[in-house]
């Protein structure tokens, strides 16, 4: 089995669909005597796994990925019912993650396989190699706001490296990782892709086993006390959190191509998304025009209810942050589209403010809703400053016409990810690692470094000849007159050399 056994019914999640309350389906509630057993079945599946090499886990992941897609539309239904999104955005979630895990497949191991590394002029008689070896098992701890895309940037990777994985997903979405077990189940066999439902005393348990690394995705708050229970047995873990993203339009941007994505980045999945917008920063003299036609899109979206362009908030106490921070913004911005009026309930329409203090909460702290803030700026220059002076440093977006201008500012951005003339251009392209700095977190998922990120390097120097200068025990005052002259030869140069 895939799916750990059934508890009593005391211990079992419910999931309701967020739009209307009705109940979706029940889960067993893992405790710490369950998520061993789980990691236990893991540890024996990733010995099998490991045998199969690059190719053969290439040969099933490939053919679990064709298994997804097959069933996609079932797959988008389960997603559906558990966040409230519509089907639509569903399958788009499942093509961005079909994506990685085809890259991650096919690329495993061109990145990880050993390969032969320059030695060096002293030590010419040794041939030395590095290559990566999985790590053994792999927690992942998943969210609830892209229950199927944003842990398999971490589970393709594990599984293409050659790790097993024990996945946790969030107690409001478990579904979709439940329907993952299965599907690998009759597809692959064997218990490497092991699911393990529950709550927050679940994952906890988790972080405290015998996992060999951790990948958790969520809040700043919550890594850190995954971090301390990892820390009892210096598991490593890699932190993908939460963010406050920048969009910075210059003078010279395409105003109505900025425009679209800002409304996709701020109001796709009800704002639920963690390298999304919540702020922009446009230079003044275009500022009147972009906030027309964002304000021009945004009106046209309806949330909620049939046909809808986005859902409910998936976790409900997220409204009350959502309406803290839009009252926070008013005392000194201006609401140009929605306010307060616009929550009811779990569903909340488009929210545009402007000229918000940018030491309110509406400005520093994550608002993961469908709240977006557009504040003028003098110059670029001025937006990338603003842009960084936050806790956060997960992703931005620069408009502007000049490809120069464009670099400066990507370079300037302390953040993991950057778009120019986009929004989450990064994520769809397998090669590209993601993650973020600072409070955003720390490792990298996706691409080579995502490989890597759960794997483990090893060194190996094989002496093929005699050295030049005996450096053993017995080792003559030639050879140390040897050392000594070769000392300033090799390194004395102050500066380098062109090869």
């Amino acid at each position: 089995m895939a799916l750990l056994d059934e508890t009593p019914h005391a211990m079992q999640v419910t999931t309701r669909n967020p739009g209307d309350g009705s109940t979706v389906a029940t889960y067993p509630l893992g405790d710490r005597a369950a998520v061993d057993a789980a990691v236990e079945r893991a540890r024996a599946g990733a010995t099998w796994w490991r045998e199969q090499g690059f190719r053969g886990r290439r040969d099933h992941l490939v053919r679990f990925k064709a298994a997804i897609a097959t069933n996609a539309q079932e797959l988008a239904e389960v997603i559906s019912a558990e966040t409230g999104k519509p089907g639509s955005d569903a399958l788009i979630e499942i093509m961005l993650t079909l994506g990685h895990l085809d890259w991650a497949a096919k690329n495993a191991k061109r990145v990880l396989r050993r390969q032969k590394v320059k030695a060096g002029l002293m030590n010419f008689n040794q041939r030395a190699t590095v290559g990566y070896e999985p790590y053994g098992v792999i927690g992942v701890i998943g969210p609830w706001n892209y229950p199927l895309y944003t842990p398999m940037g971490s589970i393709s990777y594990a599984l293409a490296a050659g790790n097993a994985v024990v996945f946790k997903p969030s107690e409001l979405t478990p579904g979709p990782a439940v329907w993952l077990a299965e599907q690998w189940a009759r597809t692959v066999g064997h218990d490497v892709l092991v699911t393990v439902t529950g709550d927050g005393s679940t994952g906890s348990a988790l972080a405290a086993s015998r996992v060999n690394k951790i990948a958790f995705t969520g809040s700043t708050a919550t890594a850190k006390k995954v971090m301390a229970t990892a820390s009892q047995r210096l598991t490593p873990i890699v932190a993908e959190c939460g963010g406050k993203d920048a969009v910075l339009v210059a003078a010279d941007a395409d105003l109505d191509v900025a425009a679209d994505f800002i409304v996709l980045g701020g109001m796709g999945n009800a704002g639920q998304t963690c390298a999304g917008v919540e702020r922009v920063y446009v230079v003044d003299s275009v500022r009147d025009e972009l906030v027309r036609r964002v304000v021009e899109r945004a009106s046209r979206l309806r949330a909620g209810g049939p046909d809808a362009h986005y859902g409910p908030m998936t976790l409900a106490a997220q409204t009350d942050v959502v309406r803290r921070h839009v009252e926070d913004a008013l005392r000194s911005g201006t609401a140009v589209l929605g306010g307060p009026e616009s929550i009811g309930g779990r569903t909340i329409a488009p929210i545009v403010i402007t000229d918000v203090d940018e030491m309110s909460d509406a400005m520093q702290c994550e608002t993961f809703g469908p709240l977006v803030v557009v504040n003028r700026v003098t110059s670029l220059d001025e937006a990338v400053r603003r842009a960084n002076a936050t806790p956060y440093g997960l992703a931005a977006a620069v408009f502007t016409r000049s490809r120069a201008t464009a670099d400066r500012a990507a370079a300037a951005l302390h953040t993991g990810a950057v778009s120019i003339n986009s929004v989450l251009g990064f994520a769809s392209v397998g090669a590209l690692p993601f993650g973020g700095v600072k409070e955003s977190g720390f490792g990298r998922i996706h691409g080579a470094d995502g490989l890597r990120e759960f794997s483990t390097a090893k060194s190996v120097a094989r002496q093929t000849r005699k050295a030049m200068v005996d450096l053993s025990m017995e080792r003559t005052d030639k050879d140390v007159h040897m050392v000594a002259r070769m000392i300033p030869m090799l390194h004395g140069r102050s500066k380098g050399s062109h090869q």
